[in-house]
């Protein structure tokens, strides 16, 4: 059994293998590039704690300072670019979506400021609202299997700062006026990954636009887009607001016609009952005509509204989902409700990136670019925990136990696991195994209970 789907890079390096049976390719690195990025991704999976700025000594490394000033000369290296360190993270996500069970492949799309307010090296620092306010905006495409919430890595990422947009898509790209202006350009890049499944685009308010809508469903492209309550929609010849229809229609609510939908939130697992109607937008959508907005008419579009409501075990209403999608008739209202209940897991991948795993934030890096290079190579480390976390091998099982058991963190009632708990175990079993490279166990446990027998004498 290997421990994810870099096994094979750290035991084997030259073999170059994601999944067993599976070549990764490197088209734009060098060999010796490829061996400094496998090198680099063991090295971020090994440092995962607040205090770590920098890279921990692997035992192919001399000394830390070797290993920090190693992955400097590769992150500024000319010829090792964002499209090329994204290859590896794109070829298992295909390998991943072509085992996948469901008819349609998630895309989710958000956006997630990393504060570099105290960081006076970078001057390239994006300053979005005040002074304090300071850093680069990542923008993620996160492809999500739709027929279990499993997170399947990113396929894209922008990194926006002071000086423009850097993106691991290939050719130049221009900072859009806005977050939402991004999608239409990674929707149509989208057709070149060759994904083995067709894709849904879930979005939260923010790309809530009509001129977008009509644009991205002009181009084909299937979306999911939670909706503003005051959105003003045209439904059965009348013009009313989501939240006047919501209000209307409140008890028309019903469990899916298929059965009793249980859903997992932040609150803990909700029943969700839903409300379909078709609805048209029909009004001018507000664009940016040069440095003045103005009102741009165009054919009315029409859309599924998908109610959904969760409510948890005492019957108290904790979310409520006004959801627009073009997604096919075929698919059901309580699919739609699903999709979007796991847009939260790119909040979590944002969340790994940050406190909860690998400290971005902390980095030291002088320059954005540098800063989304290394993001690239961390984003592979966490593709190392989501593979063993959809492990459900027994072997899978109790290495899950006992890096849980490493990471000293405690579990929520009936939860055995997180990514991020997974992250900091394997952390400390990376860190024992490095350890054990020039020392003997037995000596170790020798010296402990010589010199600190109230913690190791078990007599």
């Amino acid at each position: 059994m290997t421990l994810s789907p870099l096994g094979h890079w750290y035991t084997h390096g030259s073999r170059s293998r994601v999944f067993a049976g599976d070549g990764l390719h490197f088209h734009g690195l060098h060999k010796l590039h490829q061996r400094r990025y496998r090198q680099l991704v063991k090295e971020h999976t090994h440092s995962v704690n607040a205090a770590v700025t920098g890279l921990s000594a692997l035992p192919s490394t001399a000394e830390s300072m070797a290993s920090v000033k190693a992955m400097s000369r590769f992150l500024h290296h000319e010829d090792v670019t964002l499209p090329a360190l994204i290859e590896p993270l794109q070829d298992a996500i295909r390998t991943a979506v072509a085992a996948s069970a469901g008819d349609v492949t998630l895309v989710v799309h958000d956006w997630s400021m990393f504060n570099f307010h105290t960081h006076t090296r970078k001057k390239d620092c994006f300053k979005r609202s005040h002074d304090t306010d300071v850093g680069y905006d990542l923008g993620t495409a996160l492809v999500v299997d739709a027929a279990n919430g499993r997170p399947l890595g990113p396929m894209e990422f922008r990194v926006r700062t002071a000086e423009g947009l850097l993106t691991t898509r290939p050719g130049v790209s221009t900072s859009p006026p806005a977050h939402v202006d991004e999608l239409a350009g990674v929707m149509a890049d989208s057709a070149r990954w060759n994904l083995a499944r067709p894709l849904v685009h879930v979005v939260d308010r923010e790309a809530d636009s009509v001129g977008h809508y009509r644009q991205w469903h002009a181009a084909g492209h299937r979306f999911l887009v939670r909706a503003k309550s005051d959105r003003r929609v045209r439904w059965k010849g009348e013009s009313i607001t989501l939240k006047a229809l919501q209000t209307k229609l409140a008890g028309e609510f019903r469990d899916p016609p298929a059965g009793p939908l249980t859903i997992p939130t932040t609150f803990g697992p909700a029943r969700v009952e839903v409300l379909e109607t078709a609805v048209t937008l029909d009004r001018p959508a507000v664009t940016w005509v040069g440095d003045v907005q103005k009102e741009v008419r165009g054919q009315p579009l029409d859309l599924r509204l998908i109610m959904t409501r969760a409510i948890d075990a005492l019957g108290v209403v904790r979310a409520e989902w006004l959801l627009f999608t073009n997604a096919p008739e075929s698919v059901a209202a309580a699919t739609v409700a699903r999709w979007y209940a796991w847009r939260w897991r790119i909040e979590s991948y944002h969340k790994l990136l940050k406190t909860a795993g690998m400290n971005a934030e902390e980095w030291l890096q002088s320059n954005g670019d540098a800063f989304a290079k290394r993001m690239a190579v961390a984003s592979m480390a966490c593709l190392t925990v989501w593979h063993l976390q959809q492990d459900v091998s027994d072997d899978a099982a109790a290495l899950k136990k006992v890096l849980i058991r490493l990471s000293g963190r405690q579990m929520k009632h009936r939860v055995k696991d997180t990514a991020p708990a997974l992250l900091a175990g394997l952390e400390k079993l990376l860190a024992v195994a490095d350890l054990l490279e020039d020392h003997n166990l037995n000596e170790i446990l020798d010296l402990a209970q010589r010199l600190l027998p109230n913690l190791f004498n078990t007599a």
